[in-house]
C-alpha cells in the first residue's frame, strides 16, 4: 500500500535564499504573515536590515514574532558561507522543514560570444552552484530525519529557450536536471521539486524585458499563489517540474 502524505500543521521552518529582494523577499514575508519561521540569507546586509524591519511589522499576534526569525548575510556561491550557514541555523533553529532555493541571477542580455566570462561564470555559479552547496550542507540534516521538502527556483527557460539569455537558460535547464537525479536519492517523507515561478515583474525580468516588464505581475501578487503551492508540497510531488 502506497505511503500517505500528510501537510505539516502549525509554525514551519523555511529557509530561503536572496531573501532582501524580489521573488524571496516577497515569499517571506507572506510566509511570515501566515505565521512561519523565516531563516533568510542574502549578500546585502542593509537589505536584510530592511526586511527585518518589515518582519517585525507584519507580525501580529497570529503569527510568528519577529524574534523567531532569522536572517543572515551569506553568498550561495561560497560553499564555506553555505556551510556557516547550515551551522548557525541548526544551533539556533533546527533543521529547515522547508528549502527554497530562490537565490540567482541571469546575464545582461547577449549573444553567446559576447557574454564576457566572469558574468557567464557567476550565472553558473550562483545558480548551479548555489544551489548544490545548499544541499551538500543542509540534505544531510534532513535525511538524519527523512523529512523535509526542498524548492529548487527553475524557469519557464528551464524547459525551453530564448537568443541572448543562454547562461541563464543553460543554469535553469541544469537545475532541473539536478533536482530529478537528488529526487532519486531521496527516502520517503522528503521531496525535491523544480518550481518555475512564471513570468514575474522583477529586477531580472526588466534586464531582459526592459519597460515592458511592468505589464507583468508583482512580486507581491504572486507570492501567495506560491506560498499556498509550497505549503501544501508533499513527497508524492518528489522530482516533478511544477509551476506557479
Amino acid at each position: 500500500m502506497a505511503a500517505v502524505s500528510v501537510v505539516k500543521a502549525g509554525p514551519r521552518k523555511i529557509l530561503i535564499t536572496g531573501v532582501s529582494r524580489g521573488l524571496g523577499r516577497a515569499l517571506a514575508l507572506e510566509m511570515a504573515k501566515r505565521g512561519h519561521i523565516i531563516i533568510g540569507c542574502a549578500r546585502t546586509q542593509d537589505k536584510l536590515n530592511s526586511l527585518q524591519a518589515e518582519l517585525s511589522s507584519s507580525d501580529n499576534s497570529s503569527s510568528s514574532s519577529s524574534f523567531e526569525h532569522l536572517l543572515m548575510k551569506v553568498d550561495v556561491k561560497s560553499d564555506n558561507s553555505v556551510e556557516e550557514l547550515a551551522r548557525i541555523v541548526m544551533e539556533r533553529k533546527g533543521v529547515p522543514d522547508i528549502i527554497v532555493n530562490n537565490a540567482g541571477t541571469i546575464n545582461k542580455n547577449n549573444k553567446i560570444w559576447e557574454v564576457p566570462e566572469e558574468e557567464f561564470d557567476t550565472v553558473v555559479d550562483t545558480n548551479i552552484k548555489g544551489t548544490a552547496n545548499m544541499l551538500r550542507h543542509f540534505l544531510p540534516l534532513m535525511l538524519e530525519r527523512k523529512q523535509g521538502i526542498i524548492v529548487n527556483l527553475s524557469s519557464g527557460w528551464g524547459r525551453s529557450a530564448a537568443a541572448q539569455v543562454a547562461p541563464y537558460c543553460a543554469s535553469k535547464w541544469a537545475v532541473e536536471g539536478l533536482t530529478k537525479s537528488v529526487a532519486k536519492e531521496l527516502p520517503d517523507g522528503m521531496a525535491i521539486v523544480a518550481l518555475s515561478p512564471g513570468v514575474v515583474n522583477t529586477d531580472m525580468l526588466v534586464s531582459c524585458f526592459g519597460s515592458s516588464a511592468s505589464l507583468y505581475q508583482t512580486p507581491e501578487a504572486w507570492a501567495p499563489k506560491a506560498a499556498t503551492m509550497i505549503l501544501n508540497l508533499t513527497m508524492a510531488d518528489n522530482g516533478a517540474s511544477l509551476s506557479v
